[in-house]
């Protein structure tokens, strides 16, 4: 299972909230934000046998951190998906994990979980759904596993000027994958929008 699956981390953004920083660059206890979540890639219990990078800027700092780096396929950062089509490009696995580099302590079964959430379903997507500020559990569409055989669909979607994530997804079949169990951690999925929401994690973790 390990072989099939390479992890894209999204690190493309603007970073409008935080002052058009380049996010994955930003220090969250003294490492930065990919870095970070490179490491807890490594840590998962199904560990991606390939990862991969996207980004838009900074480029060469991106490669100093050991992983292939690949900027949106598609120009003026036009958003996730276009993370989503780039990675889907380059993927040689038959499975696609991506999530974004702003959370910082995503858990460390996620790969595993949507693994066997995909195969057993016979998705095509698996979805993360996680609760929000205490309440039900949501979707985190930035956190799926895909199928490789979706490009062609997602490049379709984009070259019509699609944009939005649940759109795309709604079109195939997916499962969603809650991570509400007793011994989940609530504030896993949390992210950093900002940098002040980011000191906040690095103190509540």
């Amino acid at each position: 299972m390990t072989s099939d699956i390479t992890a894209l981390l999204l690190a493309g953004g603007r970073g409008s909230r935080m002052g058009g920083v380049d996010k994955g660059l930003q220090n969250f206890n003294g490492t930065p934000l990919a870095m970070n979540a490179l490491l807890r890639l490594s840590q998962q219990t199904l560990p991606p046998a390939e990862v991969m990078i996207n980004a838009n800027r900074n480029l060469s700092a991106y490669e100093s951190f050991g992983a292939p780096v690949w900027p949106d396929a598609l120009p003026d950062y036009a958003g996730p998906l276009a993370g989503f089509l780039t990675g889907l490009e380059q993927c040689e696995t038959p499975l696609l994990l991506t999530l974004p580099c702003d959370v910082p302590n995503f858990p460390l079964s996620l790969c595993e979980r949507l693994a066997h959430a995909l195969l057993a379903q016979e998705a095509e997507i698996a979805m993360v759904a996680a609760p929000e500020d205490d309440g039900p559990p949501r979707t985190q569409p930035v956190f799926c596993l895909l199928r490789r055989e979706l490009r062609d669909s997602l490049a379709r979607f984009m070259a019509a000027g699609g944009r939005k994530i649940d759109a795309w997804t709604g079109q195939h079949r997916q499962v969603i994958v809650p991570f509400d169990a007793a011994d989940d951690d609530p504030r896993a999925f949390a992210n950093a929008n900002t940098l002040a929401e980011l000191r906040r994690l690095e103190q509540h973790p």
